[in-house]
């Protein structure tokens, strides 16, 4: 079995990629090379292509990347958001920008079931109206 010590070169640079980004290894991505690395690496090597190829492009920049990544993750409540407003504070965000995508998140999930809920009403009113 593979340890994280004793990677193939190319997921030792999928892992040195976190460590770049964070400043160090967290905790839940430091659990997969730990574990998938020996239980089935080319798993591991799809899925860290994956995330390269989406983290890393030519249509965002480092810092946006990782600001949507923070209010995505706020969103859906993951703790890995502390992560990547790290992350982005490394690539240069701002504390403005920061909460301005905390806001963002808050607004959006409200705005959800209020929108929702709108809708159902007006289709209920209009029903009743008809009825």
């Amino acid at each position: 079995m593979t340890t994280t010590d004793q990677l193939p070169p190319d997921l030792a640079a999928f892992r040195d990629s976190y460590v770049k980004l964070f400043g160090s290894m967290p905790p839940l991505p430091g659990a997969k090379f730990d574990s998938i690395a020996q239980i089935d690496p080319e798993s591991l090597r799809l899925a860290e292509q994956q995330r390269a190829h989406a983290f890393y492009s030519d249509v965002f920049d480092i810092k946006t990347t990782q600001l949507l990544l923070y209010g995505m993750l706020l969103h859906a409540g993951s703790p890995a958001a502390k992560f990547h407003a790290l992350a982005a504070r490394r690539a240069g965000a701002s504390w403005q920008e920061l909460q301005k995508v905390a806001e963002l998140a808050a607004a959006t999930a409200a705005s959800g079931p209020m929108n929702n809920g709108g809708s159902i009403l007006k289709e209920l009113l209009s029903e009743e109206v008809k009825g």
